[in-house]
């Protein structure tokens, strides 16, 4: 019987843990796949990630590099250089990354430079928008990585304007789908929103971290007058990212929310933080993958952003971009205007992505890249 696939899953932050959590367990189904799971420790804090392997129901992880650092040059050497030395002793037959982060590029650099294969899972996303450190590393990985799992027809499109050969694409839909259809009953069953004394249908929920938002006093003030504002027409809660937590304390502009009754929470796990989300009226936010699971949810979404790397939630209708200052009165028209849930379907977003990736890997082994 030929040796099992020994393949990595590289994982360094809440939404990492989140789209190799499925796929981990779809590979321990099999007779041929050893998955092995990689923190890279890019999110060091409990809140951040280990309560996600909890909520997921993975193990520890197999290694643990313990490779953080304050900005992106000393995540991206840290992950690097640790990621290296593992595949030297550990040498993996297949290397998966996901997402955007610094661990992601880093890996794949690391994994790349030792003639290992790998694959990318939610390949060929683009927002336009090079200012943003995540889309260089989209761009600098899906140029280098021999298989390119993407979500949808768009990123398929961005790849090949590219000139990604169309063999190194499969299209296996949105995994983090998969994540919530893996915890719906447990998130239905987690009662975040009982214990808030909370209506459904009836909140608000805020998400806030990107530097652009969250680093510049000015910026993060608009954000706070929006919040408040907002909180005088319905109930906002706001689990508040460490990041963006500092800054609040730091800017002294906690009080003003506090003030204002804005139900302030520690950073939540995936289960809990879904409950609120599956059963809100609306999300503001300025992060990516919550803009999928409010489409999948047809909970209307507005994204404190430019631009977006997931530009199908906007044609679905179910997400829209705003400016910062205009966080209040774009909630106040969804709440007018819009029903508590919309339609919205898109293809392959259906809790079945991972066994796709499975399937490819599948066809993968024997061959040699």
């Amino acid at each position: 019987m030929p040796e099992k696939m020994r393949i990595h899953l590289v994982a360094g932050a809440r939404p990492n843990f989140m789209k190799v959590g499925p796929l981990y367990h779809a590979l321990v189904k099999t007779d041929w796949a050893d998955p092995v799971l990689v923190h890279t420790g890019q999110h060091y804090s409990a809140e951040m990630s280990d309560v996600f392997l909890r909520d997921l129901c993975l193990p520890a992880p197999h290694f643990h590099l313990q490779a953080s650092g304050t900005t992106h040059a000393e995540q991206t050497a840290a992950v690097l250089t640790a990621y290296e030395a593992l595949c030297l002793r550990n040498r993996p037959d297949w290397v998966v990354v996901v997402g955007d982060i610094n661990s992601t590029i880093a890996a794949t650099l690391a994994a790349k430079k030792l003639n290992l294969p790998v694959a990318h899972l939610e390949a060929g996303l683009r927002s336009g928008d090079r200012t943003m450190p995540e889309e260089i590393n989209r761009l600098l990985v899906d140029a280098v990585a021999d298989l390119l799992w993407t979500p949808s027809e768009d990123a398929d499109g961005n790849l090949l304007r590219e000139g990604v050969a169309p063999e190194r694409i499969v299209r296996v839909g949105n995994i983090m789908i998969d994540a919530y259809c893996l915890l719906r009953e447990r998130i239905a069953e987690a009662g975040t929103v009982a214990r808030l004394g909370l209506e459904p249908s009836s909140y608000a929920v805020i998400t806030m971290h990107r530097p652009v938002n969250v680093d510049y006093r000015g910026n993060l003030s608009v954000v706070v007058d929006q919040l408040v504002e907002l909180a005088a027409s319905i109930p906002v809660v706001f689990p508040v990212h460490p990041r963006t937590r500092s800054r609040l304390e730091s800017f002294d502009l906690m009080h003003r929310l506090r003030d204002a009754q804005v139900v302030l929470l520690e950073p939540l796990g995936y289960i809990e933080f879904m409950n609120l989300v599956s059963n809100c009226r609306l999300v503001v936010t300025d992060s990516g993958g919550i803009q999928e699971e409010t489409s999948y949810l047809g909970v209307p979404c507005l994204t404190a952003r430019d631009s977006t790397e997931r530009p199908i939630t906007l044609s679905l209708g179910s997400n829209r971009l705003i400016a910062i200052s205009h966080i209040a009165e774009a909630a106040k028209s969804v709440m007018e205007s819009a029903a508590a849930r919309m339609n919205t379907t898109i293809p392959l977003w259906n809790g079945h992505a991972a066994q796709r990736i499975v399937e490819s890997l599948l066809s993968q082994r024997g061959r040699r890249l």
